[in-house]
């Protein structure tokens, strides 16, 4: 089988708890909490070795550098005002909304994409995206693209 380096965006529940801890363990690390890659990996509950095989594999989605774009799509009810609370989510964050297409509802669900700017102090994405999906009527947020 051909293998590739490939990148995927996954949302935080589907991934294995190693992971995670990588994760942490490279914070503590970054934060100077901890002085030695085995500190921050006794600290978190995973191995040394564990550690090194995924490091390099695992990067938090919370690139908020100026000038990223962003695109998300999801599905959301017919239902007045919905949005531009999903809209406000978006400048509560402070990102800018580049383009919003919307499709004509049917059986009272329509079809969003959504192209948002990351500037400089826009807050983190993932709270964003989560901000989004957890408004009545909204589904399957999902991160189509970033540039």
């Amino acid at each position: 089988m051909n293998q590739s380096t490939g990148y995927y965006i996954v949302k935080q529940k589907a991934l294995p708890e190693v992971l995670l801890k990588v994760v942490e363990a490279k914070r503590l690390i970054d934060s100077e909490k901890v002085m030695t890659v085995q500190e921050a990996a006794d600290l978190v509950g995973i191995s040394r070795s564990s550690f090194y095989k995924y490091k390099d594999d695992i990067i938090p989605f919370h690139d908020n550098s100026q000038g990223t774009t962003i695109t998300l799509t999801f599905q959301m009810d017919d239902e007045p005002g919905l949005l531009s609370n999903v809209l406000k989510v978006i400048a509560d964050f402070q990102a800018n909304i580049l383009t919003i297409h919307q499709s004509i509802p049917i059986n009272g669900v329509a079809s969003l994409s959504l192209s948002v700017q990351i500037l400089q102090n826009t807050l983190d994405i993932s709270d964003m995206v989560s901000a989004i999906e957890a408004h009545d009527g909204v589904h399957h947020v999902k991160i189509l693209a970033k540039e």
